[in-house]
């Protein structure tokens, strides 16, 4: 690669679409969900240490989660592990790397990544994170990887893109979030539409003159606290300061109304990996087209079901037809595939109800 990013690997989320097996106190991103004997972070570290320095490799974290980053991720610096107080969303954390970064290396490409996505296609990622960092660097763009969409899904946001200029790089038209399934369906019929990956490339200088100009309270919030990065008053002025940035995610924050926004349409075997249905997606199949992570399973007149149950316990499940079934030690949730999106929800009952169990 001929230029060495900076990676921001961002993991302080909850992951609570995958509730009961994602927990407050251990989210989704330091889970074996793949059954691969390495949590989604891990494998996420493990896809650039090969080939990026350690010290180029951060993680964005919550503050509690520290040491379970710190346990997981043994060889990443300490230094490396940036802490946030509260969860503000996207925009003011990467505002926070954005600014660390620039203190130690005003000319860096920065290159956000969520902690739980599966990448099955890593030669092709790498290409193409090639591309977009070479461009980053020489022009001053915010960019993003974007997938080509293989259904008219609700749950992704779609980006609209034109031809590709010289470098390969598609500027992009328009945003949208999550459209209804009308919308969506025009989209792919349209074809210049692109799921987002929520993978951002960019220089410092650009993703941090965005900020100024779209969204200065944070951009100020961040910049009073250049005195502060890589001393003993860091965590400190965090702690105080923190909580006042607005919660927003970076989409919203800038990526919507700046003007040299671009796009590489990348297959890279992506998933967001973001509900359980997108879990059965990327997992095998029995003969019934139920994906089980148990051996020990009878099911009758069952198919299309996702099934997750505790190591060395049998599963019996009878007459289930597209459904989530996921049984840990203390929560069983049987829930229809179809009405995924209202887990969410749940958890937020069973977090009132039930705190003990949900955290």
């Amino acid at each position: 690669m001929a230029v060495k990013p900076y990676i921001v690997i961002m993991a302080g989320g909850i992951g609570s679409r995958f509730w009961p097996a994602s927990r407050e106190s251990m989210p989704k991103q330091f889970l074996d969900i793949l059954g691969l004997g390495r949590s989604l972070i891990q494998l996420t570290y493990d896809r650039f240490a090969s080939w990026i320095p350690a010290q180029q490799i951060m993680v964005l974290t919550h503050a509690d989660y520290k040491n379970l980053v710190i346990k997981q991720l043994p060889d990443l610096p300490v230094h490396n592990i940036i802490c946030e107080p509260a969860r503000r969303n996207t925009a003011p954390c990467i505002a926070y790397g954005a600014f660390r970064i620039s203190k130690k290396d005003p000319d860096a490409v920065m290159v956000v990544v969520p902690s739980d996505h599966l990448i099955l296609k890593e030669e092709a990622f790498r290409i193409a994170l090639n591309m977009a960092t070479n461009f980053a660097a020489a022009n001053d763009a915010l960019l993003t990887l974007s997938i080509k969409p293989t259904r008219p899904d609700t749950g992704y946001g779609y980006i609209q893109f034109a031809e590709p200029n010289d470098a390969g790089v598609c500027p992009v038209l328009n945003f949208t979030e999550k459209p209804p399934i009308e919308k969506a369906k025009a989209f792919l019929a349209e074809g210049n539409y692109a799921w987002n990956a929520g993978i951002f490339i960019w220089s410092v200088s650009s993703v941090l003159k965005a900020f100024m100009h779209f969204a200065p309270s944070i951009y100020k919030l961040f910049e009073r606290a250049l005195p502060h990065y890589f001393t003993e008053s860091e965590e400190s002025y965090m702690q105080h300061h923190y909580q006042q940035a607005d919660n927003i995610s970076v989409d919203y924050a800038i990526m919507e109304s700046a003007d040299n926004v671009f796009t590489i349409p990348a297959d890279i075997g992506w998933s967001d990996l973001g509900t359980w249905t997108s879990l059965f997606e990327e997992s095998s199949h029995d003969k019934n087209q139920n994906a089980c992570n148990t051996t020990l399973l009878l099911a009758k007149d069952s198919s299309e079901n996702m099934i997750r149950g505790q190591n060395g316990k049998l599963m019996v499940i009878g007459g289930l037809e597209n459904f989530i079934i996921i049984d840990e030690k203390d929560v069983l949730l049987i829930w229809p595939k179809d009405d995924e999106q209202s887990i969410k929800e749940v958890t937020k009952q069973a977090a009132e109800k039930f705190r003990g169990i949900f955290n």
